[in-house]
This record gives C-alpha cells, sequence and structure tokens, in this order.
C-alpha cells in the first residue's frame, strides 16, 4: 500500500461486481482500497495492514456479517459501515449495537456511499485526536472504583498495577466522564466534549464507545455500577472519584 495515498478502506462483500464498483468509487475519490470476499480474507488483511474504515457486507455467503462485526470489535476499534440488502430494522438495530458506526441498505447511491464513509472518518479522526476541555494538570490522576486513570501516561491501571487497554477514543471519553462524576452528559454534550461532528439521531458512536468501556471496566457490563444510562437523555459517571 502507498503511504502516501489516502484512508485505507478495506471492502467486504462476496459480490465481486459490488467490491469493483466500490473500488473504483473509493480510487477515484483518492483512497487506498483493498477488498476481502469472506471473514478469512478480511481477517488476513487487518493482521497484515492498517485499514481506516471497513464496508462490510451483512450476508457474505454462508458467512453472518454480524458475528463478523462483533469480531472486529473485539479486535480492533477500526470504523465499520454495514451494507446489506436487507431492510429488516432489527437487522440495523443489532448491528448498530454490535459496534457498527453507520448502516446502509442496498441499493444505494454512490454518493451515499461516500458521504457516509467520509463523516465516519471525520468523526474517528476527531474523537481519536481530542483532549479533554478545562484540564488544569496534566499530569493528573483519577482513582475510581478498582482502576488509576493516569492522565500524563494514558494509562488505566487496575489497583494492583495490571493496566488495561483502551484504545485512543476509549482513553478519552473516559478521561471526561471521570472528571465529571454525578453530572448526567447527554449524547450531544460527549460529542461536543469529543469534538465529535457531523452526527445524527442513528448515530451509535457514543453509545458503542460506552458499551466498550463497561466491558473494560464494569464487574459486570450488562449491570453496570460505574457508567449508568439515564434514559431518553444520556449517562452518568456514579462512581467516587479521588483526584492527586
Amino acid at each position: 500500500m502507498n503511504e502516501k495515498a489516502g484512508p485505507h478502506i478495506l471492502i467486504v462483500d462476496d459480490e465481486a461486481e459490488i467490491r469493483l464498483m466500490l473500488r473504483r468509487l473509493f480510487e477515484r475519490e483518492g483512497f487506498s482500497v483493498s477488498e476481502a470476499k469472506d471473514g478469512a480474507e478480511l481477517f488476513a488483511t487487518l493482521d497484515q495492514q492498517r485499514v481506516s474504515v471497513i464496508t462490510l457486507d451483512l450476508r457474505l455467503g454462508g458467512e453472518d456479517g454480524l458475528e463478523l462485526a462483533r469480531r472486529v470489535r473485539m479486535k480492533d476499534n477500526v470504523p465499520i459501515v454495514m451494507i446489506s440488502g436487507k431492510g429488516d430494522p432489527i437487522d440495523r438495530v443489532v448491528g448498530l449495537e454490535l459496534g457498527a458506526d453507520d448502516y446502509i441498505s442496498k441499493p444505494f447511491h454512490l454518493r451515499e456511499v461516500l458521504a457516509r464513509i467520509r463523516a465516519v472518518l471525520r468523526r474517528y479522526d476527531a474523537t481519536a485526536g481530542a483532549a479533554l476541555p478545562d484540564r488544569d494538570k496534566a499530569g493528573a490522576k483519577h482513582r475510581f472504583a478498582d482502576w488509576v486513570l493516569d492522565i500524563s501516561r494514558r494509562e488505566l491501571c487496575s489497583k494492583n498495577g495490571v493496566r488495561q487497554e483502551l484504545t485512543t477514543a476509549e482513553f478519552n471519553l473516559l478521561e471526561i466522564l471521570v472528571a465529571r462524576p454525578a453530572r448526567v452528559l447527554s449524547r450531544d454534550n460527549l460529542m461536543d466534549l469529543l469534538k465529535g461532528i457531523e452526527w445524527s439521531p442513528v448515530d451509535r458512536t457514543i453509545d458503542n464507545l460506552i458499551g466498550r468501556l463497561r466491558k473494560k471496566i464494569e464487574k459486570q457490563p450488562d449491570a453496570p455500577e460505574l457508567i449508568k444510562t439515564v434514559r431518553g437523555i444520556g449517562y452518568v459517571f456514579t462512581g467516587e472519584v479521588a483526584r492527586e
């Protein structure tokens, strides 16, 4: 892959015609493109190259695209845009819950696909580069539950010193939450603090990040004690935080 090329898009679809159509679209816009016709090629590419975004067909022959999305999300924080011929809204919801960042149904307009891809990339770029506003001590540490969040080292460790790996986006979101304990934050608030842009009511960026954070810091992710949902509004960090 040419290092000077634009973002690297991995097209995962078992239809060669769809892959070719999307390849031509993305390459014309300056993107670097890889293709995969099944899960094996998808994960082989992720193991060998850095990918900026994945377009993932929901049905790949006998494979389940939802399961592939779940496995990708466990392995990498790469954005996923699902593309499918199925119009069932349940599939859309399940796909977003499993970690997809957007969902496009076939037949689709190429301009729409391109716009969605660019919007997702901008959101991830903004989130990855976000800094916590109003931080007055770059070296501060936040202690909560059995965890220590070290701002200067950008590390989350257990009280026994075992490091918990966080993606950049996960760390930034956790930093925002622990700095505002007991304060209810809407998704709009969180997206603003993360400098996110161009999101819509069906955008699940924040919900996906919250879900992944819970799996890493909560004793029981399905019954969270630290990051709680405020129905119809957003989230609140309910743990007791001590700052050093």
